[in-house]
């Protein structure tokens, strides 16, 4: 592995030859990935893998004017220190706010790689054909808005983020959601069942702990299992499972967590006060991401929360 200031000047050619090559072939993944939900976008970065093999095209021929046909093999792999592409492209479930950040990163590294290979060069083409590889690179930012606005018109923008919202939903807002319910309002008899029962916050932390991670795994599992997204687009089943689980184990322990006060009642009074909160925050979900009315969302939700709390406490109480 050699460092990026030991290259020879072919070798700092023969590298931006293998990051254009590289970088065209990941807009055509992204272009390829994306066509089905956001056909425009995908129109975007086929228009910017052309771009990036017109650089190859640029680079190759300077490198056959000053140093023949045979180029040596390198990649950005081969050099200490040299930026690295984290392979989002093979995700199974591509965002595309995730894609459009990317390439933002992609751009602006291209064009700091472009800018200090222009600072090393001493051949007067090779510097001048950096620097202007550099300065187009770092003004992509402004090219993509203008391919953007060329092949991403304001109604196909609107639709593409419309898809997005509905997959954020479908993948992470929906099983959240159900987590935080199960967490919240499931939990509540068993823990405060036993907080009354046994009038003792220790004895009402235990059982609410393992209520709290027992629903989690149980509900993590249950979305997981239940659907694989390959039919309904509903994404990666164990991303959506971890979602889940883990709102529910929160959920289960927001009230689960005062009873490490040792005072019952100070215990239970807090207690009484997060279940509000979580309550209040369902709806709030509910409504700001379900389109549910907040006040049916309020409703809703408090009187199955305090039908269950009611349970515990009668039965604890008996």
């Amino acid at each position: 592995m050699k460092r990026f200031q030991d290259l020879t000047e072919a070798e700092t050619l023969a590298l931006a030859v293998a990051n254009e090559e590289e970088d065209a072939r990941i807009y055509r993944s992204f272009a390829l990935r994306l066509r089905a939900s956001y056909p425009a976008s995908a129109a975007l970065f086929d228009a910017m893998a052309a771009e990036e093999e017109e650089h190859r095209h640029r680079l190759l021929t300077l490198y056959e004017a000053k140093f023949g046909r045979e180029m040596p093999y390198i990649t950005r792999q081969d050099v200490r220190g040299f930026m690295k592409r984290r392979p989002v492209w093979l995700m199974r479930d591509l965002r595309i706010e995730t894609v459009r950040a990317q390439a933002a990163l992609m751009e602006r590294e291209a064009g700091q790689f472009y800018a200090r290979a222009a600072e090393r060069a001493r051949d007067t083409e090779v510097r001048r054909l950096l620097g202007d590889l550099a300065e187009i690179e770092q003004k992509h930012e402004d090219r993509a808005a203008a391919l953007e606005a060329e092949l991403l018109p304001a109604d196909a923008r609107s639709a593409e983020d419309a898809e997005a919202r509905r997959m954020l939903l479908l993948q992470v807002v929906q099983p959240g959601l159900a987590g935080l319910i199960d967490g919240s309002v499931s939990t509540l008899a068993p823990i405060f069942a036993a907080a009354f029962v046994t009038q003792n916050s220790g004895d009402a932390f235990v059982v609410g702990l393992a209520a709290s991670i027992g629903a989690g795994i149980s509900m993590g599992l249950t979305e997981a299992l239940s659907d694989d997204g390959e039919i309904t687009g509903r994404g990666h089943p164990w991303l959506r499972g971890g979602v889940c689980g883990v709102m529910t184990t929160l959920g289960g322990l927001g009230h689960t967590l005062p009873y490490l006060i040792p005072d019952f009642w100070t215990a239970t009074a807090v207690a009484g006060v997060i279940v509000a909160l979580e309550l209040f925050a369902i709806a709030w979900i509910r409504w700001r991401y379900m389109e549910t009315p907040f006040t049916s969302a309020i409703v809703q939700v408090v009187l199955g929360g305090v039908l269950v709390l009611l349970t515990g406490i009668f039965i604890g109480s008996a």
